[in-house]
């Protein structure tokens, strides 16, 4: 490890990495600095997304399935768990039935407002459920047109959000003030989301996963950027395999999480290889840097001052710790589970005061 390295994790003291266990209903949590695992939380099966919430000191996480992923799963589940991530304690678990499969979290600070996607049912289409974070009750719901909303992310305003909707063709956006579904933007079946930090662009990865081996033609594997303004395409910046997570760091660089699997995947995850953290500049939309991972990249996050990148892969079950200087690999944490699938949601949590 580099001196600039070593100096970087000593001023990460008391900060904490959570960790989404799917399969093991639980949440693991590292200690930053030292990478060693402090704790598990156990909640409601199936784990899947975390969202830290730095008013309140809370940290979210969401229960989509009893057991399975997104259309192989064993029942959809309806909660949502809040935790304290600092005595590692369960302080709540709020039931949103009879909306169901909780997936995608993102947080409006400054309304104190968490929206939460959830699967069409029934009687319903997808949508986003508004919770108030301080009363840990559901506010409102928003149509998003789709089955299967999955990520979920707003622009750092609190005007718009957009849901990524797997098959269908298109990204949700939504007016977040009026609570209403305002445009459709065309994209072959999206999977992981990003807003820039002006909120000029969306980054939207695809196409869906049940796409990706399908005879040609096929959809351009890569993430898409949507202009905010005009809500459209605007170019792809191209992956060589399908791509899940994206995400954006305080530094400015899109990282890019992609899915290597050899041989059709069929109904299930399928036999995978390592996987590939690519990094862009959104700027020029060149790729700079792209280093292996473990199997099945599917969530990435970030230390708050955008010098560390973290990414879960599920079906290793392990988070690769690396230094976007030097774009190096500093660790493969493995995430406790006791069954299949493994790592999934993440969060960074800065150290109280």
């Amino acid at each position: 490890m580099s001196k600039n390295a070593q100096e970087d994790r000593a001023r990460r003291s008391g900060d904490v990495l959570a960790v989404v266990s799917q399969g093991g209903g639980t949440v693991s949590f590292f200690d930053a600095a030292s990478d060693g695992l402090l704790g598990v939380v156990e909640v409601p099966s199936e784990p899947h997304e975390l969202c830290f919430d730095a008013e309140r000191r809370l940290l979210w996480c969401s229960t989509a399935y009893r057991s399975g992923y997104y259309h192989a799963n064993g029942g959809r589940a309806s909660e949502l768990t809040a935790i304290d991530p600092d005595t590692r304690r369960v302080v709540a678990v709020v039931d949103l039935a009879p909306e169901h499969a909780p997936h995608g979290l993102a947080l409006d600070a400054r309304r104190g407002l968490l929206y939460v996607s959830v699967e069409a049912g029934a009687d319903r289409p997808g949508g986003v459920v508004v919770v108030d974070a301080a009363t840990r009750r559901a506010v409102g719901r928003i149509d998003t047109a789709a089955p299967g909303p999955h990520w979920f992310a707003i622009d750092p305003a609190g005007r718009w959000g957009y849901a990524a909707n797997k098959e269908a063709g298109f990204v949700s956006v939504v007016d977040l003030e009026r609570g209403v579904l305002v445009d459709r933007v065309a994209v072959p079946g999206s999977e992981g989301l990003a807003v820039s930090a002006d909120g000029s662009r969306v980054y939207a990865a695809g196409p869906y996963l049940g796409f990706a081996h399908r005879p040609e033609p096929r959809p351009q594997f890569g993430v898409r950027v949507i202009d905010a303004a005009v809500r459209e395409v605007v170019a792809v910046l191209p992956t060589e395999d399908p791509a899940l997570p994206v995400h954006l760091t305080a530094g400015g660089l899109l990282l890019v999480g992609e899915v290597r699997t050899e041989g059709a995947m069929g109904g299930g995850l399928g036999r995978q290889l390592p996987g590939r953290l690519s990094v862009f500049d959104p700027a020029t939309g060149e790729r700079s840097a792209a280093l292996e991972t473990g199997r099945f990249p599917l969530t990435i996050t970030s230390s708050p001052d955008g010098r560390l990148a973290y990414l879960a892969a599920v079906e290793s079950s392990t988070v690769d710790v690396v230094d976007l200087a030097s774009f190096g690999l500093l660790a493969r944490l493995p995430v406790p589970k006791r069954g299949e699938p493994g790592a999934h949601g993440l969060a960074y949590v800065p150290r109280n005061g």
